[in-house]
Order: C-alpha cells, then structure tokens, then sequence
C-alpha cells in the first residue's frame, strides 16, 4: 500500500504579509581614518583625497552606513596622545558606534607599534573590525 502524501497549500497573501515582517539585515557602521604628519600644500591635496576616496567608498557600498570619516591634519602619527580624530574615533568605536573602520594603511593609522596593537586589540575586543588597505590586512571579529 502507497502512503497518501499530505499536501498544504499556502494562500499568497499569507507569504506576502510574512515577508513584510522581516527586518532587513542592518548596516555595518563604517567609519575611516585619514591622517597627514605635516601641513604642506602638498600634504593638504593627499589629506583631501584621502577623506573624498573614503566617502565615495563608503557612501558606494548598499551594506554600509557612514559614520564619519576621522581625521588628523598636520599630526605625527608616531604617538596617539596628540591626535583627536583618531582618539575620537577609538572611543567611538569602543562605545559600539562603529563597526568597521578603514584607512590607508597601518602607518596611517599609526607609526607606533604598541600603539597599534593596543588599539587593534581593544577594537578586536569589542567586535570592532579594522581594515589596512594598502597592506591588505584585515582585524577583527566580524566576517
């Protein structure tokens, strides 16, 4: 003997209003950091370039929302102590308001290798990705 075999049907308007239910999937926080060591006309043009590139890029990706784009303009990036867009941008980060950041490169972000690990590790810590493109290294947590 063949086993009947149940079959639901489901009414179209059913799986319609369901799927107006779901949530979409929220947007990463992306902020970059942009930073030149000296105030020369020729530095001004990169540091310019720099904040144009990271806002396109971000504005550019569906999945991203922009926080900000820190900066430091004229600021040694051989200590933190001095520059308050980057430590702006780690107390950001560290209060859950950014999940993503991006810069040019680990020297961008800083010249200090202490520093860097510290800050990496404490963003790692709170699930904070970062993201060195010219080195094409990624940190973080998040896939």
């Amino acid at each position: 003997m063949e086993a009947i075999k149940k079959v639901t049907k489901i009414d179209r308007a059913v799986v319609a209003k369901a799927s107006l239910h779901q949530s979409k999937p929220a947007l990463r926080r992306v902020a970059a950091y942009a930073r030149v060591s000296t105030d020369s006309d020729e530095q001004f043009t990169s540091f310019e370039a720099q904040v144009d590139y990271y806002t396109r890029q971000i504005a550019a990706n569906p999945d991203w929302t922009m926080v900000e784009v820190y900066t430091d303009e004229g600021i040694t990036g051989t200590n933190t102590k001095k520059r308050d867009g980057f430590n702006r941008m780690i107390t950001d980060a560290l209060a859950g308001k950014i999940d993503l950041i991006i810069t040019k490169s680990i020297s961008r972000f800083a010249r200090n290798t202490v520093d860097t690990l510290t800050a990496v590790r404490q963003l790692k810590d709170k699930g904070v990705e970062v993201y060195f493109e010219k080195d094409y290294i990624k940190h973080g947590t998040n896939p």
